[in-house]
Order: structure tokens, then C-alpha cells, then sequence
């Protein structure tokens, strides 16, 4: 059996990610050990090429729907909030599209390094799914004043790290939160929207705003290797637990991708082969 977790193909190089299997003896003595499952990004099919770096060991404890929905929104997360992001205990910690598979994935980081976490989402409809998956705290960005709200979590003291998938005009009503030296890391831009970037909070908190992309973890061998310990070391110990909102047969794929654009899912879609 294989399990394929849906998403958008992406042409650049291959990162650990989407799809869980077993590579057959007659082509896995080539590259690694008989038996061992693999994950990558966007591989629809029953046997898929790819490059060594791509495959992974995953725990034992996982299924393979679980081992399928683990790899890219886990070390998406760890990239931007532990490598660059290098969040601390009692930081405070936002996390835009918080209801995605990486989103959720970045909850379970961030608790796990000690942070305080303020999920956002577009309304208050799932904020107590939110709140169950880890969340300390949830603001509706199209019904609250994001900027006070934030404000009144922290103290006053602002926020340390933003990890963004929208880049959206929402932005400057978070950095106008942020605290001295804080970090907001983009890494979509699902809005489609250019931020409006307020500057004077930019210069007078030296705050950093930068774009992040899996890539910079999954091209640089030394990068990689550690977030697969971190990512491989979460899952065993249970810390880490992929979120599988569904599963499809095959044959339903077409009404996969239909649940996937209703935005009414809260961590993978997994399609079984």
C-alpha cells in the first residue's frame, strides 16, 4: 500500500515529504536498504524516481498513512522555527494558517521547544479545534483587532516570531505586535497579495523579515540531516504526531482535490494507491 497526501507539484528540487511506501527489492538494492519507505513531494503514483537524499527511515510506530503525512509539513515547521527561526522557551510564537498540516506542525514544534503559540485564522469557526490540537491561544483575523489582541496576550511586550504562509495585508497589523529583535519568517504567499510593510517598526525594533522555503533545508546535506533527526526523534518519542484529516481511495481522487480547495480540512489529505 502507498499513501499519497495531497498537495500542489512544485518543480523545484525534491525535499522529503509525500508519499510512504516500500521500494521493491529489484530497484532498492541500488539506492538503500530492501524495505525501507520513502517520502517526496507530489509523487502520484504507484512507483516513483527519485533522488537518495529524498528517502527516509520512519519510525516504527508510525502507519504508513501516518508516515505519508508526516515529512514535508514537519520539517517545513522545523526549518522556519527552529533553524531560522530559533525560537526559545516563553517566546512568543504566531502562526498564520494555523489550521493547515504545516500550521499544526508548527504548534507541536513550537510547544515542544517551550513557546507560547497564537494560532491565527480567518474566523473563530475553528477555534476550538485549535486550542485541542495545542494552540494557547486563537485570533480571528477577519473579527478581532489582531494588532491589541496580540498586545493584550503578551503584556505589551509583543511577539518574537511569526511563521507566514499568506504574506498578506494582514502583515502589518502583526508587526506593528513584534518585539524588539523580532523575526517574521514568510514562507508562502497564499493571499497573492504584496505585504504593506510598516517601517518604522522595522527600524526601530530591528526586527527581521524573510522569506524561507523548504528548500534551503532540504538542499544543504547538513541542514537535512538534522531536521530528519529532529522530525525522525519527535515522532518516536510521540511529541510529534502527524494530523490526517481524511483518506481517499484512489479512485476518489478527483473528490479529494474538490475537499482540498473547500478549505474545510485541519491537517493532511492522504490518498491510498
Amino acid at each position: 500500500m502507498t499513501a499519497i497526501a495531497i498537495g500542489a507539484l512544485n518543480a523545484a528540487p525534491a525535499p522529503l515529504a509525500n508519499t510512504a511506501g516500500i521500494i521493491p527489492a529489484t530497484i532498492a538494492m541500488v539506492v538503500i536498504k530492501i524495505g525501507r519507505t520513502r517520502s517526496e513531494y507530489g509523487t502520484y503514483g504507484e512507483i516513483v524516481n527519485m533522488p537518495v537524499h529524498a528517502v527516509v527511515k520512519h519510525p516504527e510506530n508510525l502507519t504508513m498513512e501516518q508516515a505519508a503525512a508526516s515529512w514535508m509539513m514537519f520539517v517545513t515547521a522545523y526549518g522556519g522555527l527552529i533553524e531560522f527561526g530559533k525560537v526559545q522557551k516563553g517566546d512568543f510564537v504566531v502562526l498564520g494558517g494555523a489550521t493547515s498540516s504545516v500550521g499544526i506542525a508548527a504548534i507541536q514544534i513550537a510547544k515542544m521547544q517551550g513557546a507560547n503559540v497564537i494560532a491565527l485564522s480567518r474566523t473563530h469557526a475553528k477555534g476550538d479545534v485549535l486550542l485541542q490540537k495545542g494552540a494557547d491561544f486563537v485570533i480571528a483575523t477577519k473579527e478581532d483587532d489582531v494588532t491589541a489582541k496580540l498586545l493584550e496576550i503578551t503584556n505589551g511586550k509583543g511577539v518574537n516570531l511569526v511563521f507566514d504562509p499568506l504574506g498578506d495585508k494582514e502583515a502589518a497589523k502583526i508587526i506593528n505586535a513584534m518585539t524588539q529583535d523580532g523575526k517574521y519568517i514568510i514562507y508562502g504567499a497564499l493571499s497573492h497579495d504584496d505585504i504593506a510593510v510598516p517601517v518604522f517598526p522595522i527600524l526601530g525594533k530591528h526586527l527581521t523579515v524573510r522569506g524561507y522555503e523548504l528548500f534551503e533545508i532540504t538542499t544543504v546535506p547538513e541542514k537535512l540531516a538534522q531536521a530528519k533527526k529532529f522530525v525522525f526523534d519527535g515522532l518516536a518519542s510521540g511529541q510529534l504526531k502527524p494530523e490526517i484529516d481524511k483518506v481517499f481511495a484512489f479512485d476518489e481522487m478527483a473528490e479529494a482535490h474538490r475537499y482540498m480547495e473547500s478549505n474545510a480540512q485541519i491537517g493532511k489529505i492522504l490518498v491510498k494507491v
